[in-house]
């Protein structure tokens, strides 16, 4: 089987609102997913007193034929999102100190992403559009696996275990060993 691959641009919109924490100036969440977006970098697209919305950067959304089970995983779930990573800039202490690193509809590579614990990573619901272009792509190239069950080895493996209960070890030390009396003789 070749490997099919698709890709569509996505708009990243990321809310800053007022801290709520003398320690930090700005809470930062992403809030929508614009499937088709232009090019941007992080254009003012609303503000209401001091929450403002931006449109932070265009990513491309990619399916891979190889990763569809974990795109119907995704698509299974009572929100099918997609999850955005952002990374910190160099300059954290800027107005800005986010830069938009990856959009991806496989919920398990935002678990591996979410397992770094770099960076702010955030779940947001798929628009229909999207959602049916997802679904499309699985339909097209997912091939179902066949689940083989392994067979146990015919091999005897309680008859010897090496190593264990080796006279060589002294007996305090040896937990594979039954204690010895005093007189010598198993307990």
């Amino acid at each position: 089987m070749a490997l099919s691959h698709a890709s569509i641009p996505v708009g990243i919109v990321v809310r800053r609102s007022p801290g709520v924490t003398r320690w930090a100036k700005y809470a930062w969440k992403v809030v929508a997913v614009l499937p088709g977006a232009p090019a941007a970098d992080w254009k003012e697209l609303r503000r209401e007193g001091d929450v403002v919305e931006f449109h932070a950067a265009t990513l491309p959304l990619e399916l891979w034929s190889t990763d569809t089970e974990a795109y119907l995983s995704g698509l299974a779930a009572k929100v099918p999102s997609v999850t955005v990573i952002l990374r910190e800039t160099a300059d954290a202490d800027t107005e800005l100190p986010w830069q938009a690193f990856r959009v991806t509809a496989s919920p398990y590579e935002a678990q591996d992403h979410a397992d770094s614990g770099e960076g702010l990573i955030e779940q947001v619901p798929m628009p229909l559009g999207l959602i049916a272009w997802v679904q499309k792509f699985c339909d097209e190239h997912h091939v179902e696996e066949v689940f083989i069950k392994r067979k146990r080895d015919r091999k005897r493996v309680d008859l010897v275990e090496d190593g264990i209960g080796d006279p060589r070890i002294r007996q305090t030390t040896d937990v594979y060993r039954a204690p010895k009396s005093r007189s010598g003789g198993v307990h």
